[in-house]
């Protein structure tokens, strides 16, 4: 028996099936070691990745066999970035009045399949089989099981002197200091000792099997009745168990083509796990489901605005709602004249409304309307896309010409270098603040891609009016761009100086109005020929955020030449609908073959390498993961 039936076998053989059934096969045990999570803490900060699912604020790893112990690790408070325990749950037992401890055992596998985590341990005779998948955004249920029957006990100690703990029933409960609460729930016949931050769990009788649940509430308020349902959960692990397949067999029959490479197919799934992981359900401020940009890091723990529009629309193809929460999210925090802060907390003192955000959410919008055809979304949303859209022709477009400008709200070059999304971009270096009225000040340079995306913009804006019935009169300005940030002597766009020449710097936002499909066929041809240019775009790895022969390219600067996924998919998309499609598939083959563990266990990264493709920035990135999945289902499509 080859190694992934044989685990897929040792996992299902967890799942309690009355005699004679066969339990359902689940799509993910196709895809074992779908990342590396492995870590286990020596105190209560660090980590490089955890499991987490549903949109919960807590999270698991496996112990590294080097350092194991016989439970999961865990768990790990996501917002307030520390580790409740090493391992809260660590499965022993009694032998003839022996005492066999966690640390006696063995690890014989250690997996992390797509929405699950399982392992493998033993010591002389005895086999013990663990899986963790979360039922819910606030628990996650625990399975244990050995071939023989022995007398079980589940011990643990709690990190943090700030913590309280308690036993309340057949639970244990920890307060942390800023209101959430965890707790693990046992069954009925468990009794708890607990001794400050320790405690030891027995039980009455001789088992093949124990099940526990994990919790954890975001206030004390929740307490009660989140204990309640922990209780029923335990009582219900057969359901669970054929709900959780199911969950996920659909995910990964929403996001997987059929006539796609294996080593496709993995990439796929690893991206969609990595989306899953970084969402997030409603807590404090935030008042709806959202997506962090990486769960890995401690300072992306709020939603950020263009990031949420590229997010949505490749979560809609296998969680809907998310897609329309992440969404509602940040309108959540839409201000009285339009604007969308750049980024939003659970503490919402914490938002950011220095700048906004590139205009993207109409199309996050419609992409949401097209793969779920729901109007009453559209409906709710319409006028608040509407309201933003004027936001940038009212605060944004200086001389008043219809022609927008990245900028900010308290006149710093920072904030509005932020707005751009291109923190450090090359094409800002000469770029001067200018004042358009109280609140309100833009670079003195007018933004191709900016003006690219809010022409898009209105032409989704129209379609939405029609949809839901509302007028639609704001003046189309296509035509009128497509001439004026067009270079005939570069054949490239370029931003424009305001009132004055081009900003000659040759960039990704040089390609957007491909994407956006306002370039005319012949001004398309140009700008493919500086894109299949070795020197300038055709990269080893395809598309960075500068030309490469350009005197200030930087291949590890951030946006001044690395690769930004994000970026790339507009490229690759915008090409292959002016027809390139032989050349988009090429470039998606060299992304998809060249970029450094994206084939392996190794995160997906916030940006890459452009000449060999090593990864840059923060791992388990949201918007990475999304423009994969993106490039991954146009990939071959005419």
């Amino acid at each position: 028996m080859n190694k992934i039936l044989w685990i897929g076998w040792a996992v299902l053989s967890l799942v309690s099936c009355r005699p004679g059934e066969i339990p359902k096969s689940e799509k993910a045990f196709e895809y074992p070691d779908i990342l590396n999570i492995t870590y286990t803490p020596d105190h209560s900060k660090g980590g490089k990745g955890w499991y987490t699912d549903c949109g919960a604020w807590m999270g698991f790893t496996l112990p590294e066999a080097e350092k194991f112990t016989n439970g999961f690790c865990g768990p790990f408070d996501l917002d307030n970035r520390r580790w409740i325990s090493r391992s809260l749950v660590q499965v022993g037992y009694v032998e003839n009045g022996k005492i066999i401890t966690p640390d006696m055992f063995h690890p014989d596998s250690l997996v992390y399949f797509p929405g699950q985590l399982y392992m493998e341990s033993s010591i002389a005779t005895i086999s013990i089989r663990q899986r963790l998948f979360f039922t819910d955004k606030n628990h996650a249920l625990l399975l244990c099981q050995s071939d023989e029957e022995i007398d079980w006990f589940f011990e643990g100690s709690i990190w943090g002197e700030d913590y309280k703990n308690e036993v309340i029933n057949q639970s244990l409960v920890i307060y942390l200091p800023r209101g959430e609460v965890a707790a693990v729930t046992f069954e009925k016949d468990a009794e708890i000792m607990l001794t400050s931050s320790v405690y030891k769990a027995s039980f009455s009788k001789l088992a093949r099997h124990h099940i526990a649940v994990f919790s954890f509430f975001n206030k004390q308020e929740e307490l009660q009745q989140g204990l309640e349902k922990a209780e029923a959960l335990l009582g219900q692990s057969q359901r669970l168990q054929e709900q959780h397949a199911q969950r996920w067999n659909t995910y990964l029959e929403r996001i997987l083509r059929t006539d796609m490479p294996a080593s496709y197919n993995q990439i796929a799934v690893k991206a969609m796990v990595t989306l899953l992981s970084n969402w997030r359900s409603s807590k404090g401020d935030l008042l709806h489901d959202g997506m962090v940009p990486s769960h890995a890091v401690g300072y992306f723990v709020g939603f950020w605005a263009w990031d949420t529009w590229k997010q949505a629309v490749a979560t809609v193809r296998f969680e809907p709602e998310l897609a329309k929460n992440q969404i509602r999210s940040m309108f959540d925090y839409q201000d009285e004249a339009g604007m969308i802060a750049d980024c939003i907390y659970s503490d919402k003192r914490e938002n950011n409304y220095r700048d906004s955000k590139p205009p993207l959410a109409a199309w996050s919008v419609y992409e949401v309307f097209r793969e779920t055809a729901d109007t009453a979304f559209v409906r709710e949303m319409y006028p608040k896309l509407l309201k933003y859209y004027r936001w940038w022709f009212s605060y944004r477009d200086h001389n008043g010409n219809g022609i927008c400008e990245f900028g900010s709200t308290d006149g710093t070059e920072e904030a509005a270098k932020w707005e751009s999304g291109m923190d450090n971009a090359v094409r800002f270096d000469e770029a001067k603040m200018v004042k358009n009225r109280e609140g309100a000040w833009s670079f003195n340079q007018e933004s191709v891609d900016l003006n690219a995306y809010l022409s898009y913009e209105h032409r989704l804006l129209k379609q939405m009016a029609a949809l839901v019935g509302e007028r639609f009169e704001e003046p189309d300005r296509t035509e009128n761009l497509r001439t004026y940030f067009f270079d005939e002597e570069k054949g490239y766009f370029f931003d424009k100086v305001l009132e004055g020449d081009f900003v000659r710097v040759e960039g990704p936002e040089g390609w957007t109005p491909l994407w956006t499909e306002i370039a005319t066929s012949e001004q398309a041809g140009r700008v493919m020929k500086i894109l299949a240019d070795t020197n300038k775009f055709s990269t080893y790895i395809p598309f960075p955020t500068l030309a490469a022969d350009h005197p200030k390219f930087l291949p590890g600067g951030y946006w001044r030449g690395p690769i930004w996924l994000d970026q790339v998919y507009f490229g690759i998309s915008g090409i292959r609908k002016y027809g390139y499609h032989r050349q988009a598939d090429y470039y998606t083959d060299q992304v998809f073959t060249r970029l450094k563990g994206l084939s392996g266990k190794a995160p997906i990264h916030e940006n890459y390498d452009t000449h060999d493709g090593s990864v840059l920035k923060a791992p388990h990135f949201s918007w990475s993961a999304a423009h994969l999945l993106m490039l991954y289902w146009e990939y071959g499509r005419k």
